[in-house]
């Protein structure tokens, strides 16, 4: 078993804390949906994520690192780009520390983000501009702080992801291969926290 397990599994305790303590049913429905769309996306999912009922038809995201941006406009784009992120088995992705705060357009907020990451993707300023499809190389584990701001419609469906990462803050280890938590292995830990029904 991973010693990252635990904490991938768990990632997100403190938010359902956070969500069982919010009265506002706009922006508990906002938070259960980030919940369940970052499980669904580390979990290979990404087409549920992007459907109509979570997600605006035209989603526009925006992802800047180092001193590069890239910037995902439409359905089509963002589709994309979570299959390459499945077809480079670079979906495995997990958070620490979330300070969160929520009001009626959506939430921002600063967290840790860790993720497995193929040696190809490591290469320059960028990590999800460089993702490659089935890129070899041996996996890596990438821990950076992240600011994000997260928009929503009136339906509280997502409209779109702002990222801003702190490169200084990038740390790049190798990891024991045995504690490396396989795509596979990622999608049969969460699929218990998709299905958990929040209050």
């Amino acid at each position: 078993m991973s010693r990252y397990e635990h904490d991938f599994q768990t990632m997100f305790a403190d938010l359902e804390k956070q969500i069982a303590q919010i009265d506002n049913p706009r922006r508990r429905a906002i938070l259960k949906n980030y919940r369940r769309h970052a499980l669904l996306e580390v979990s290979g999912r990404y087409e549920e994520l992007l459907s109509p009922d979570m997600t605006v038809e035209h989603p526009h995201y925006r992802i800047h690192e180092g001193g590069t941006s890239t910037i995902l406009d439409g359905m089509a784009e963002v589709k994309a780009f979570y299959q390459s992120l499945v077809e480079a088995n670079a979906v495995v992705m997990w958070v620490n520390n979330q300070d969160i705060s929520v009001n009626d357009t959506g939430f921002s907020g600063e967290l840790e983000f860790f993720e497995f990451v193929p040696e190809a993707m490591l290469g320059g300023e960028t990590v999800f501009g460089s993702v490659q499809s089935g890129v070899p190389g041996e996996v890596y584990l990438l821990k950076r702080t992240l600011a994000f701001h997260w928009p929503y419609d009136e339906r509280c469906r997502l409209i779109g992801e702002h990222v801003y990462e702190d490169i200084a803050s990038r740390e790049i280890t190798k990891p024991d291969p045995a504690d490396v938590i396989s795509p596979a292995r990622a999608a049969e830990l969460l699929a218990p926290e998709i299905d958990k029904v929040l209050p």
